[in-house]
C-alpha cells in the first residue's frame, strides 16, 4: 500500500496543507484562512482546514482514508488544555490514522534544522521559544505569553519600547532621537506631542510592521534606536538561554532556528542574540528558517506514520514544496 502523509501549517494569517508521498514527492498544495482558534475560534479553523484539506485531497486525487499519517504545527496550541479540542476538531473532518500536534515553533525546528531538534527562537509579531533535545523526548519552551509574561521581542514589543523612547525625548526624561523625525514624518502629523496625543487618544495605531523603521533609523546610526534593537536581541538570547538551560545543552553542539520577519532587521540583533547565548552555549549553530513551516509538518507526519525520511528525502520534499508554492 502506497503511503500518503498529511502536513498542516495552521498560522495565525492563513494555514497550508501539503500531501506527499514516502518519497518526498508533493502530489498537492493548498491553502485557506487562519488556523489559529484565537483569531477565529475553533468553528473558523474547522472551517478554513476543511476546505483545504478537500482541495488538497482533490488535486492529489486521493480520499481521507488513504492518508497513512498526519503532522500540524498549530499557531495558539500552547498549554495541554488546548491539546483534546484541537485533536477533536481534527478528527471531526475524518483523518483516522497516526496524527501528531505541536505548537508553531515546533513546525519550525522541524524545518529549519536538518537533525530535526536543538532550538528554535520565533520573533514576528510576537516572540516565543521551543527547544527538543536529540531523542525528541525531552521539550523545553517558555509561556509563550510574551510582554505580559516578561518575555520579549516580537516586534510588537520592539514598537513598544520605541514609543516609551519616544515619550521620554517629549518630557525630557531621555534622549533626542530620529525616531522621533522619522515616526512625526510617518503617520502625517505636525509634532511629537501631536504623534503622542494621537497615540494616548487612540486615534494613531502604530502597526508592529513600524519595527523596519526603528531598523532603518538604527543603520543610520542614531543611538537609541542602536539600543533599542541591541535590547531586543538581548532579550530574544534571554528566551534562548533559558530552554538551553532546561535541557542542559550549555556543552551541546545544537542547531538554533531564528523564525520570523524580525530577524531581516539588521544584523546587529543576531549579533547580541549570539553574545547571550554563546557565553553559556559556545556550540549553538545560528540558521535562518529558510523554508516554509509546513515542510516540517510533512516530516512530522512522516515520522507518525513510520516513514524514515533521510536528507535525500527531505532534499526531495523542499525542492517538491517550492515547486508547489511558486516558491522558485
Amino acid at each position: 500500500m502506497t503511503t500518503y502523509c498529511l502536513g498542516g501549517d495552521l498560522g495565525s494569517t492563513g494555514l497550508r496543507i501539503v500531501i506527499a508521498d514516502a518519497g518526498g514527492e508533493v502530489l498537492s498544495y493548498a491553502q485557506a484562512g487562519p488556523g489559529n482558534h484565537e483569531v477565529v475560534g475553533f468553528e473558523g479553523v474547522k472551517t478554513n482546514l476543511s476546505q483545504a484539506i478537500t482541495k488538497a485531497l482533490e488535486e492529489a486525487g486521493l480520499s481521507l482514508n488513504q492518508i497513512t499519517g498526519s503532522g500540524f504545527g498549530i499557531s495558539g496550541f500552547d498549554w495541554p488544555i488546548e491539546y483534546a479540542p484541537h485533536i477533536e476538531l481534527i478528527r471531526s473532518l475524518g483523518l483516522q490514522g497516526p496524527l501528531e500536534i505541536v505548537n508553531d515553533a515546533e513546525l519550525g525546528l522541524l524545518a529549519g534544522s536538518e537533525h530535526g531538534w536543538g532550538i528554535a527562537v520565533v520573533s514576528g509579531s510576537g516572540c516565543n521559544c521551543r527547544g527538543w533535545d536529540r531523542t525528541r523526548t525531552k521539550r523545553g519552551r517558555v509561556t509563550g505569553g510574551g510582554f505580559f509574561n516578561g518575555e520579549f521581542a516580537g516586534a510588537s514589543d520592539l514598537m513598544l519600547m520605541t514609543v516609551r523612547a519616544l515619550s521620554y525625548e517629549w518630557i525630557g526624561r531621555g534622549p533626542r532621537t530620529a525616531l522621533s523625525e522619522a515616526f512625526v514624518a510617518k503617520y502625517g502629523v505636525k509634532n511629537l506631542g501631536e504623534l503622542l496625543e494621537g497615540i494616548n487618544c487612540h486615534s494613531i495605531d502604530y502597526d508592529p510592521e513600524d519595527a523596519r523603521l526603528v531598523f532603518q533609523v538604527a543603520a543610520d546610526g542614531d543611538a537609541v534606536a542602536l539600543e533599542l534593537v541591541r535590547w531586543a536581541g538581548r532579550e530574544l538570547g534571554e528566551l534562548a538561554v533559558t530552554v538551553i538551560r532546561q535541557l542542559n545543552f550549555e556543552q551541546v553542539e545544537f542547531d538554533l532556528v531564528q523564525i520570523g520577519n524580525m530577524f531581516e532587521g539588521s544584523p546587529l540583533l543576531t549579533e547580541q542574540m549570539k553574545q547571550r547565548v554563546h557565553a553559556i552555549a559556545p556550540a549553538a549553530k545560528f540558521t535562518r528558517l529558510r523554508e516554509p513551516p509546513v515542510l516540517g509538518a510533512v516530516l512530522l507526519a512522516m515520522d507518525v506514520a513510520g516513514v524514515k525520511s533521510d536528507a535525500r528525502t527531505r532534499a526531495r520534499l523542499s525542492k517538491s514544496i517550492a515547486e508547489a508554492t511558486h516558491l522558485t
